[in-house]
């Protein structure tokens, strides 16, 4: 299978696309407006203590103060390193996964957070004005700060860097024992004592040389932020995270990946640097795009973005699914659509679903759909045809690099799924909530808003001396009350005594409208 890495960078954003045999699959993008600070590490300052929360806050130079929970701050002598063992007992930031989850994290940095010691309290840590350095885990929501841990973490190529966590972990994606002996044996003799790794899927039957590289580029890392922090005062970023550009090539430029293909000669020359020092074997791989046709475009990958975006998709078949996204989870429906099949409806069915099982696991890779999700496969009547269904989007998921838990297909022809959330999904990146329908998806129909418009006028207490009243309402309700109900004005008029003129202003909403008595 070819795998391509296209990457499309300007001063604004960058986007990096992932094609498998010319297939967009994977979409990442990376706005200068936007750019995250998880990852980032703080020299900070404790500007508040909260001992009815068991946290505090911590200023780390943003405009809202960061929180810093007690399970995140170790219980340790101040300017100490913060030592914490790591085990099936403890539980890890985000959703409560344990270590076994841990060890299989392949795109992300795991942030571990030990389980609050009994006894010690947030006042026996920390005091007002105190110094700490800490790394941001959750990026600020709306009138939110960031949330921070005092227990660092730093990916590297092959591992994951924990120099404050007493750890050694191993993928449970790499499944020959030998290999996960020889690695775990490796890495052991390299590490300092205290400090813990997570050792990537990655890794698998790459040389003694490139994992020692690692360890050492990532100690590098550590020691420099140590120095800056003697030097920086609070608050100041000490560290932070590789661009996106840089993350794809650290995470997704294997050896398995046939060619990286970027468009902007500056970032192919930062790029070229990165590997040539870090993965002088991958050199050759790397493209400069020099056409005058936007590489988007070249690719075909412009127009599927504007596919991902739909809530329609439609299959070669004729059939189609529809994606419905809500607070709670995300649906989707299978439909038959223009397909009417060639012998008997549960064959035409049955095709259907097939095609669609393959469609939707494709679409919640591209999409990056997340969390619980219910698919509403057409009904069949043969568990025969059920379990062919089941069993082809099982295999269609089993590309996913993201966790899923598949409940098998009910009698109704439901699947309940859920997908892991390694980021935004691409929806909410690209898009916001329509501000006309305040994100419903539907607006109230012209004759819907004529006839509240009635009932308004029927319930206002007009005086004797008022003989008229001007309603003013989008142009589109304006016709219909002038056109269709003008009946309908006509008795109101003769039940109100009143003459009711109509205005219409193309500056109102179409559910808005104003009576004004005159």
């Amino acid at each position: 299978m070819a795998t391509e890495i296209i990457i499309n960078a300007v001063p604004e954003e960058t986007r990096v696309a992932l094609l498998e045999n010319g297939v967009l699959t994977e979409l990442y993008i990376d706005r200068k407006r936007d750019q995250g600070i998880v990852g980032n590490v703080y020299k900070g300052r404790v500007a508040k203590v909260l001992p009815g929360m068991q946290a505090a806050f911590v200023d780390i130079g943003l405009e809202r103060a960061a929180f810093l929970h007690v399970s995140d701050i170790a219980a340790f002598p101040e300017g100490e390193a913060a030592q914490i063992e790591l085990s099936g007992e403890e539980e890890l930031e985000g959703g409560g996964q344990r270590e076994e989850d841990e060890e299989e994290a392949e795109e992300r940095s795991p942030r571990p957070r030990a389980r609050r010691r009994q006894n010690v309290s947030i006042e026996e840590l920390l005091q007002e004005g105190q110094e700490v350095v800490v790394q941001a885990s959750k990026e600020p929501i709306g009138t939110k700060g960031a949330r921070v841990t005092g227990h660092l973490s730093f990916p590297g190529r092959y591992l994951v860097y924990m120099p404050t966590v007493n750890h050694l972990g191993v993928s449970r994606r790499i499944s020959r024992e030998e290999e996960r002996r020889r690695l775990r044996d490796l890495v052991q003799q390299q590490r300092r004592s205290g400090a813990g790794y997570i050792i990537r899927t990655v890794s698998e039957g790459i040389s003694d040389e490139e994992i020692r590289a690692d360890i050492e580029f990532l100690d590098r890392i550590w020691q420099t932020l140590q120095e800056k922090r003697e030097r920086q005062a609070a608050p100041s970023l000490l560290h932070s995270d590789l661009d996106l550009s840089f993350r794809i090539v650290r995470d997704l430029f294997t050896n398995k990946m046939d060619r990286l293909v970027i468009d902007s000669k500056p970032e192919f020359e930062r790029i070229q640097t990165f590997v040539q020092t870090y993965l002088p074997h991958l050199g050759p791989k790397i493209e400069l795009y020099s056409r005058d046709e936007p590489i988007f475009d070249a690719y075909g990958i412009e127009l599927e973005i504007s596919k991902a975006l739909g809530r329609r998709v439609w299959l070669k078949s004729g059939g189609y699914i529809v994606i419905d996204h809500t607070e709670a989870l995300t649906v989707i429906d299978v439909n038959t659509g223009r397909y009417v099949g060639k012998r008997n409806l549960e064959e035409t069915i049955l095709k259907t679903n097939m095609e669609a099982a393959k469609e939707i696991a494709y679409q919640l890779r591209l999409r990056n759909i997340g969390g619980l999700i219910i698919i509403d496969f057409i009904d069949m009547e043969s568990g025969k045809n059920r379990d062919k269904v089941f069993g082809a989007f099982k295999e269609a998921m089993s590309k996913d690099k993201a966790r899923t838990h598949i409940l098998r297909i009910s009698e109704l022809g439901l699947v309940e799924m859920s997908r892991e959330r390694t980021r935004e999904d691409l929806l909410r990146v690209l898009s916001e909530p329509c501000s006309y329908c305040e994100g419903r998806g539907y607006t109230k129909s012209p004759a819907t808003v004529c006839y509240e418009i009635f009932r308004e006028l029927r319930r206002l207490d007009f005086t004797a001396r008022e003989r008229k009243v001007v309603v003013t309402v989008h142009p589109t309700v304006a016709n219909l009350l002038y056109d269709e109900e003008r009946k309908s004005v006509d008795e109101l008029e003769k039940e109100l005594l009143k003459k009711i003129i109509v205005k219409n202003d193309p500056a109102l909403h179409m559910e808005q409208f104003e009576i004004i008595p005159d």
